[in-house]
C-alpha cells in the first residue's frame, strides 16, 4: 500500500514538472517579448526589452499585481517576419503565454497579429507604427502612434516650424514604414502650401544613393524628408552633405539610433518621436533617471515604448481584477493615463490618441545627443 502511494505521489510530482511548475505557474504571470536583438535594427529591440525588464523589475519590487509577480520570456526575431512567426509559437505553444508584446517593427508585428487575435493571445506593439498593424481583431493594441500621423508632423513641422516651402523626400519604395511616412508628409506639407520638388526612391538594401541626390540637389530644395531607419538614414545624410545638400533633413522614429551610430552629417536633423528624455515631466525624469542607473545610457523611444506597453498591461490586469487575456484586452480598451510617452487613450481601432514630439540632433560636449524642438497634438 506505502509502495502505491508513493508512486502515486511520484507520478503526481512529475506531472508538476513536466507543466513548469504547480507553485510557480499560480504565482506567475508570463509574458512573452519579441524583439530583434540582433541584425539590422537590434538597437530597437535592445532597448524596448530594457524597458520590459525596468517596467517588471519596478511592478514587481512593489508587490505584483493581485498577488502574483511578472515574468518576461524573450525571444530573438533578428527583424525578420519568418522568425518572429517562429519567435511567437514558441512562446505560446511551448511557454504557454497569452500576452505578448513585440515586435518591434511592422512587418514583423504584422506577421503574427493574425495567429495571436485567432488563438486570443493579447498583443501590445510598443513601435510598430504601420497603419495595418491593429487591423487583425480586438486582441490587438499598440503603444506607438501610427505612420499617417507621424507623416503628418513632419509635413506640419516643416512647413509651420522650420517656415521650408520646397521639399525634396527620398524614400525606401520597398518598406511600407518608409513609403506610408512619405506619403503622409507631401500631403501635409503641399496642403500647407508647401511644393514637392524632388521624389526619389530606392531599394531596401541599397548603400549608394548619389544618383538620387545628384537629382535632388538639381531641384534646390530647402528641406529633405527622409523616412528610414537609422543605419541607412546615416549612410544616405553622408552622402548628401558630400553633395553639398546642407539643407535640413526630417524624419520619423526610426531615425532613434542615429546618435550613436552616426557622425555630424546628420547634425541639421529633425524627427518626430515618441518622447523626449529631456522633457520636465516627472515620469519622463524618473523613467530616464531608473533607466540610466540600470544599464547606464539615456534610453531612446523604443525603451519607453517598452515600459509603457508593460504598464499598460499591468494597469489592464489591476483593472480587469484578472489575468484573463479577455478581461484584459477589454479593460486595456478602456484605459486612459499617463505615461512616460504622453497621456494615452485608444480608438476604436486600438491605436493611441496621444501627441507627438520633435527632437532636434545637436553635438553637446563633442557627442551627439537629441533635445526637445516642439509638441504636435494629434
Amino acid at each position: 500500500m506505502k509502495k502505491t502511494i508513493r508512486i502515486v505521489y511520484g507520478i503526481a510530482a512529475l506531472a508538476c514538472i513536466l507543466l513548469a511548475g504547480c507553485k510557480s505557474g499560480s504565482d506567475t504571470i508570463k509574458i512573452g517579448g519579441v524583439f530583434p536583438l540582433s541584425g539590422n535594427v537590434a538597437v530597437y529591440g535592445v532597448e524596448a526589452r530594457n524597458g520590459v525588464e525596468l517596467a517588471i523589475e519596478e511592478i514587481n519590487a512593489a508587490g505584483g499585481v493581485n498577488g502574483k509577480k511578472f515574468e518576461l520570456i524573450s525571444e530573438d526575431d533578428e527583424g525578420k517576419p519568418d522568425i518572429s512567426v517562429n519567435a511567437y509559437n514558441k512562446l505560446t505553444a511551448r511557454d504557454n503565454v497569452k500576452i505578448v508584446i513585440g515586435s518591434l517593427t511592422s512587418g514583423c508585428t504584422i506577421a503574427i497579429t493574425s495567429k495571436a487575435q485567432a488563438q486570443g493571445v493579447v498583443l501590445v506593439a510598443p513601435a510598430a507604427t504601420a497603419e495595418d498593424v491593429t487591423s487583425a481583431g480586438d486582441f490587438i493594441f499598440r503603444a506607438c502612434f501610427i505612420d499617417p500621423f507621424q507623416g503628418t508632423v513632419g509635413g506640419l513641422f516643416a512647413a509651420n516650424d522650420l517656415g521650408t516651402s520646397r521639399a525634396a523626400v527620398l524614400y525606401d519604395n520597398g518598406n511600407d514604414y518608409s513609403v506610408g511616412l512619405k506619403d503622409n508628409f507631401v500631403l501635409a506639407f503641399q496642403m500647407r502650401g508647401g511644393e514637392i520638388v524632388a521624389n526619389e526612391s530606392y531599394t531596401t538594401g541599397d548603400v549608394d544613393f548619389n544618383a538620387q541626390i545628384t537629382k535632388i540637389k538639381a531641384a534646390s530644395p530647402d528641406i529633405v524628408y527622409l523616412p528610414d531607419y537609422y543605419n541607412t538614414v546615416s549612410l544616405v545624410a553622408k552622402q548628401l552633405r558630400a553633395q553639398g545638400v546642407d539643407t535640413p533633413i526630417v524624419g520619423a522614429d526610426g531615425w532613434d539610433g542615429l546618435t550613436e551610430n552616426a557622425g555630424d552629417e546628420v547634425l541639421n536633423g529633425y524627427y518626430s518621436n515618441h518622447y523626449a528624455s529631456d522633457s520636465t515631466d516627472s515620469k519622463v525624469q524618473n523613467f530616464v533617471a531608473a533607466y540610466n542607473a540600470k544599464f547606464g545610457s539615456i534610453p531612446v523611444s523604443f525603451a519607453a515604448l517598452g515600459y509603457d506597453s508593460m504598464y499598460l498591461i499591468k494597469d489592464a490586469i489591476v483593472a480587469a481584477g484578472s489575468d484573463d487575456p479577455a478581461k484584459v484586452k477589454d479593460a486595456l480598451a478602456a484605459i486612459n493615463g499617463s505615461y512616460v510617452t504622453g497621456n494615452l487613450s485608444f480608438d476604436a481601432k486600438h491605436n493611441p490618441v496621444k501627441s507627438a514630439v520633435i527632437v532636434e540632433i545637436v553635438k553637446q560636449d563633442g557627442k551627439l545627443t537629441t533635445v526637445y524642438k516642439t509638441t504636435v497634438d494629434p
